[in-house]
């Protein structure tokens, strides 16, 4: 049989029913393979740097692995940012790369880069070294990218190697290993700690969402009355309409949460690597009696020195806690209050900017908006700059996957290719797409796929004509004086971009129009919604702890 066709047979064997990539004449046989049936797609992205986020958008939002396809040497390359986004979100996908063949491999054939370029940016870069091998090679990735902690496998596979007519090497089935339990004793040693604290209080990160523990959390928490705050990747692991929801572990926590974080008098935090993102380059002073839960065992002990580190699945491990709970005497403190405290602190700061209700609106005003506009189970995806902070603060999510954005690597323009792959995954459900006008020119092509894949996406533009973070930090600590990274004298009609581009458009200046304009565009197809922002508003990372 044909290689092409025995390499699209393993991806459907294996649940894997979406493809984003753009075609080359390498990748070609692979698309022919693709179009003779109907178990799978094939999404166009319109540049290689948003293949990946397609497929990172769609395993993010629904907890499935999609794979990727992209030509040799430079699409390749571009694809890598996507792809370390990927790693440090521990989100898995199958990345197909079309290799140089390896009788050309180190004759500078064209688009030739060394495999070994891409070691850093995946869980693991695989190089097929014979056609036989192939499908015994993607299954193998397919069951590395599944295996928690999971993340994006590379397949190189050389490009001769993908037309041969071949006898495929026979695999057996894929088996993903089932996640580690959590070792008995530190459970309990964790529960007895979490049973006798006042002040006991949980940290919930990206873990809990790749372990779809959210029930587990809410049990342990309810049974703790512990308040919860969510990390960059944690948000809606936990729903924020909760009374023990605590807020935002981010660059714009505020004083409060800080306080009631550093008052607990036992930390859990479960699914988190206590990163120097989140943490603020570790400078929070954590109490003495700290639980940290993860499934990558080099995490324990960087940043913070846990008094019980438990490396095992975050489900796993909060349902063990919830066990032992069940049979202790839990002290308890008044969790709901605690966070209430933090809440209401936040809405008090948050209200100036909330209440702006005329052109230009602030982004606090624009996101509470949206809010309110846009059905519960809406999927949102977020990008990275100046908007990110605020939206995570202020776009309260309240189920499981609802929420796409990236963790510390923080990359820009990715948004907009992430709502392309959470469509895909979610059809039955409204996606929409917050992104500020510098993210959109950083992928702007993708607004034409999502035109030309008639998905019906929101996007929703905050347009202040500035890197307005960047011009913030250049005045204020250096001096470079108001608006220094700003466009004022071009600034951009991003309507007319996307009028270009096939889409329905809207701009909305107030509060109200933004409601209206965002009720219309889920009564029809593709739009986007400009919507005029300060470039002067205040950054979260200052306000919220004046």
């Amino acid at each position: 049989m044909k290689n092409s066709d025995a390499i699209i047979d393993c991806l459907t064997a294996n649940g894997i029913g979406t493809v984003f990539g753009i075609p080359g004449k390498q990748t070609l046989p692979l698309n022919e393979s693709i179009s003779e049936r109907d178990d799978i797609d094939f999404v166009m992205a319109r540049h290689e740097t948003n293949v990946s986020h397609q497929a990172w958008g769609y395993a993010e939002s629904s907890g499935e692995m999609a794979a990727t396809v992209v030509i040799p040497g430079p699409g390749d390359m571009n694809a890598m940012n996507g792809l370390k986004n990927a790693l440090n979100d521990c989100t898995p996908l199958l990345h197909i790369a079309v290799e140089t063949e390896p009788e050309i491999r180190g004759g500078d054939g064209i688009h030739e880069t060394p495999p070994d370029t891409y070691d850093n940016v995946v869980k693991e870069n695989v190089t097929v070294e014979t056609p036989q091998s192939t499908v015994a090679e993607l299954e193998r990735a397919i069951s590395i990218a599944q295996t928690a902690p999971k993340g994006p496998v590379r397949v190189g596979i050389p490009k001769n190697f993908v037309p041969m007519e071949i006898e495929p090497a026979a695999a057996g089935d894929i088996e993903v290993p089932e996640p580690w339990d959590a070792p008995e004793p530190e459970v309990r040693e964790a529960s007895e700690l979490l049973a006798a604290a006042d002040e006991p209080m949980i940290v919930a990160g990206g873990g809990v969402r790749a372990a779809d523990a959210s029930e587990e959390l809410l049990a342990v928490a309810e049974s703790l009355e512990a308040p919860v705050a969510t990390t960059y990747k944690g948000k809606a692991t936990f729903p924020e309409d909760h009374p023990l929801f605590a807020g935002m572990l981010c660059g714009g926590t505020s004083t409060e949460l800080k306080r009631c974080l550093e008052g607990s008098d036992v930390l859990v935090g479960v699914g988190t690597d206590f990163d120097a993102v989140w943490t603020k380059h570790w400078s929070y002073e954590f109490p003495e009696e700290l639980v940290h839960v993860t499934m990558n065992p080099s995490d324990i002990g960087t940043g913070y020195e846990p008094s019980v580190g438990i490396v095992a699945d975050a489900a796993r491990t909060l349902a063990a806690v919830d066990a032992e709970l069940a049979d202790l005497s839990v002290t308890g403190g008044d969790g709901e209050a605690r966070a209430r405290e933090v809440r209401e602190a936040e809405a008090e700061r948050l209200a100036e900017l909330r209440d702006v209700s005329e052109a230009p609106l602030t982004t606090v005003s624009a996101v509470t908006a949206i809010r309110d506009a846009l059905p519960r189970e809406s999927v949102v995806t977020a990008d990275a700059g100046g908007s990110r902070i605020w939206t995570l603060m202020s776009f309260p999510t309240y189920e499981p996957r609802a929420y796409v954005n990236p963790g510390s690597w923080a990359s820009m323009g990715l948004s907009i290719p992430a709502a392309v792959g959470a469509a895909v995954a979610n059809p039955d459900r409204p996606v929409a797409a917050v992104i500020g006008e510098g993210g959109l020119l950083m992928c702007v092509e993708e607004l034409h796929t999502i035109a030309a894949e008639s998905l019906d996406v929101v996007v929703f533009v905050f347009n202040n004509d500035d890197y307005a973070i960047i011009s913030e930090e250049a005045e204020r600590s250096y001096g470079l004086g108001e608006g220094a990274y700003g466009w004022p004298e071009s600034p951009l009609d991003c309507r007319d971009i996307a009028k270009g581009m096939g889409l329905d458009t809207a701009r909305a200046e107030t509060p109200a129009e933004i409601v209206d304009a965002t009720e219309a565009a889920l009564e029809g197809g593709p739009t986007l919604i400009e919507i005029p922002t300060d470039p002067y508003e205040p950054q979260a990372g200052t306000f919220m702890t004046q």
